[in-house]
């Protein structure tokens, strides 16, 4: 949060756009190093519930991405210097942490005290669980199913986060007003599919979650190139909610699957999540402009066709109950 809390102040005051970019990159860098380890100590802190813990973990992500259009307004109207404020959440920030640090420090003393414990007494609560049981070759597959299903679930969200005002002003002639607003409904609608997906993964697994919220946008998605504007808000809404619960459910399934790599796994799935938007919203505004943006929005309604490789994922419910 330190790092961040430089990049806004330097973005506040930045003379030049290669220092716009020197300030974004200390940003991105800040959100870098928070994401992994934060993930790991909301499920430190989950009490079993572990998809419910990280939806709340990155509901409040999703939160400030969806205030973001309307805050854009603020900074647009009080200039640029307007960034500044910002920095006082990432101080509060880092006073909380501060707090949460001495928290987690104390829980791994104890979970350290407890690995001392007799052999044959049971210990409950630890961060990390059973080793993985499957085989090595076993776990690269899944992962690489994992990635794949990542791949559809971001370069699908680019072509809403970073298009859709473009798409709507273009297809239906709307305001850059009226398309910020159907954008910040858009980016609602995925903070509430994100908090939906942990709980519903935690009582009916995290396989039926990934299944529903990826290849149960399809109809949905194949649907909105062919919308009038008033159907198209009510879709974005549905494919919002139904594809934002896929993320929790896909780093807890990952974390599940090789228990002893909490931090790693968790650093993967989030780095994947941000680079694979970023290079998805690159290419597909190369696309965009060799074609044009609506021909965008009809190639990406495939991509959640990609939710079949699902059936490839092991049920880790069921192989833990068989466990028990």
């Amino acid at each position: 949060m330190g790092i961040t809390l430089t990049g806004l102040l330097t973005l506040a005051v930045s003379p030049t756009y290669a220092i716009v970019l020197i300030a974004a990159g200390l940003i991105g860098t800040g959100s870098a190093v928070f994401h992994p380890e934060s993930s790991r100590v909301a499920r430190m802190a989950s009490g079993g519930q572990h998809g419910f813990a990280q939806s709340i973990f990155q509901v409040g992500g999703n939160a400030g991405s969806a205030l973001g259009p309307l805050l854009a307004v603020f900074v647009m109207s009080n200039g640029q210097s307007s960034i500044a404020w910002f920095s006082v959440l990432a101080l509060i920030a880092i006073i909380l942490l501060f707090k949460i640090g001495h928290w987690a420090h104390r829980y791994r003393l104890g979970q350290a005290g407890a690995k001392t414990v007799p052999i044959g007494i049971h210990v409950t609560g630890s961060v990390h669980g059973r080793r993985p049981t499957f085989s090595s070759r076993k776990i690269a597959l899944t992962m690489g199913v994992l990635i794949m299903l990542m791949f559809s679930k971001f370069f699908y969200l680019a072509s809403l986060t970073s298009y859709y005002t473009f798409y709507l002003m273009d297809r239906f002639h709307i305001s850059v007003q009226g398309a910020q607003v159907h954008l910040f409904i858009f980016l609602g609608a995925v903070a509430a599919g994100t908090i939906i997906g942990g709980p519903i993964g935690d009582r009916f697994g995290r396989k039926f979650v990934i299944w529903w919220s990826i290849l149960g946008v399809l109809p949905f998605s194949m649907l909105l190139p062919y919308a009038s504007l008033f159907w198209t808000g009510i879709l974005s809404v549905i494919i919002g909610i139904i594809l934002a619960s896929a993320f929790s459910a896909i780093l807890v399934y990952a974390q599940d699957l090789i228990p002893s790599k909490i931090g790693t796994v968790s650093g993967l799935f989030f780095g994947l999540a941000f680079g694979l938007g970023g290079i998805g919203a690159a290419l597909l505004g190369k696309l965009a402009d060799h074609t044009s943006i609506n021909f965008v929005y009809h190639v990406c309604s495939f991509l959640p066709a990609l939710g079949i490789l699902t059936a490839f994922l092991p049920d880790l419910t069921a192989r833990r109950a068989r466990g028990n």
